[in-house]
C-alpha cells in the first residue's frame, strides 16, 4: 500500500504544532502522504492517480507542510540542520567518514568538502543520478571545481585507475552483480571526465568514498563546521529560502511528503 495515514486529533485533543508563525490549516483531519512516482514506479508500492482520489473522502486530506513523524527543520535551515534532521543517518556518516579520511590525508579542502558532499542527494533526495543531483544541490553555494567533483564522482567510481590505486569497488560487485557493466552512455561521460583539467579531484573523491567503516563510531557534522564556514556560502534565509535556482530541492527536503 503506497499511502501512510498520520492521524492529527481532532477536536479539544492535542494537534501537532504547526511550523512557527504559521498554521498548515489541516488540523483535525487525517493526513494522508503520496509517494512520489519516480520513487515507486515498477514497484507493487506505485499507486496511479484513480488510486489515490480513491482515498479522499470526508475528513481525509493529503498532507501539506510539516509531516509530525519528522524532526522539526528551524526556520533558516543551515547545511548542518539538514545532516542532523533530515538526511538517511547511514548516508550522513558515510559521508562524514569520507570526508574524515580526505581531511586525515591532508588532501585540499576542496576535496575534503567535495567528500562530506558527495552522497547528498542519496540521503535526501534521489538514489538515481545522485551525484548530477547532489551537484545541481550544493552549486550556488560551492565552486565550481566541488560541484563537478561531486557530479563526476558517480561516473567516475565504474572505471579503476591503478595509477592511482584505484580499483573497481568490490561493493558493486555485490549491489549489481559481478556481469554488470555501465552503459554507453556513462562510457562516452567518462571520456570526457577523465580528460578533464579536475579530473584528479573527482577521482580523489572516490578514492575515499569507501563502504566499509564502523558505523558506532561518534562522528557529527560538527566536526567540519570550519570547513563548511570557509567553503559553503550558507544563505542568510536558510537553505530553501534564498530563492535561489535550487531552493525548491532543499524545501522538497524539508516537507518530503507534501502532496504538492
Amino acid at each position: 500500500m503506497s499511502i501512510a495515514v498520520d492521524r492529527v486529533p481532532a477536536g479539544p485533543g492535542p494537534e501537532i504544532p504547526p511550523p512557527a508563525g504559521q498554521r498548515h490549516g489541516q488540523e483535525g483531519l487525517v493526513r494522508m502522504t503520496a509517494l512520489p512516482p519516480v520513487a515507486t514506479m515498477g514497484t507493487a508500492l506505485h499507486s496511479t492517480g484513480h488510486d489515490l482520489l480513491e482515498r479522499l473522502r470526508p475528513g481525509r486530506v493529503f498532507m501539506m507542510g510539516d509531516n509530525p513523524a519528522l524532526p522539526r527543520m528551524p526556520q533558516r535551515p543551515s547545511l548542518a540542520d539538514f545532516f542532523r534532521l533530515r538526511l538517511e543517518p547511514f548516508t550522513a556518516r558515510h559521508m562524514l567518514h569520507s570526508a574524515r579520511r580526505a581531511r586525515e590525508q591532508g588532501l585540499d579542502e576542496t576535496v575534503v568538502l567535495a567528500c562530506l558532499l558527495h552522497d547528498i542527494a542519496v540521503g535526501g533526495l534521489l538514489r538515481s543520478h545522485h551525484g548530477h543531483w547532489g551537484a545541481q544541490m550544493v552549486e550556488p553555494y560551492v565552486t565550481e571545481e566541488v560541484a563537478w567533483a561531486i557530479r563526476q564522482h558517480e561516473i567516475l567510481r565504474f572505471f579503476p585507475d591503478p595509477a592511482v590505486g584505484y580499483d573497481y569497488p568490490e561493493a558493486y560487485r555485490t549491489f549489481f552483480g559481478a556481469r554488470y557493466s555501465p552503459p554507453d552512455h556513462v562510457r562516452e561521460a567518462y571520456r570526457h571526465v577523465r580528460a578533464h583539467r579536475w579530473y584528479m579531484t573527482a577521482r580523489l573523491v572516490t578514492l575515499n568514498d569507501l563502504y566499509t567503516f564502523d558505523s558506532d563510531e561518534d562522528i557529527d557534522v560538527g566536526e567540519f563546521e570550519d570547513v563548511i564556514g570557509r567553503h559553503f556560502r550558507q544563505p542568510e534565509q536558510g537553505l530553501g529560502f534564498d530563492g535561489s535556482p535550487v531552493a525548491h530541492m532543499w524545501r522538497t527536503m524539508i516537507w518530503p511528503n507534501n502532496f504538492l
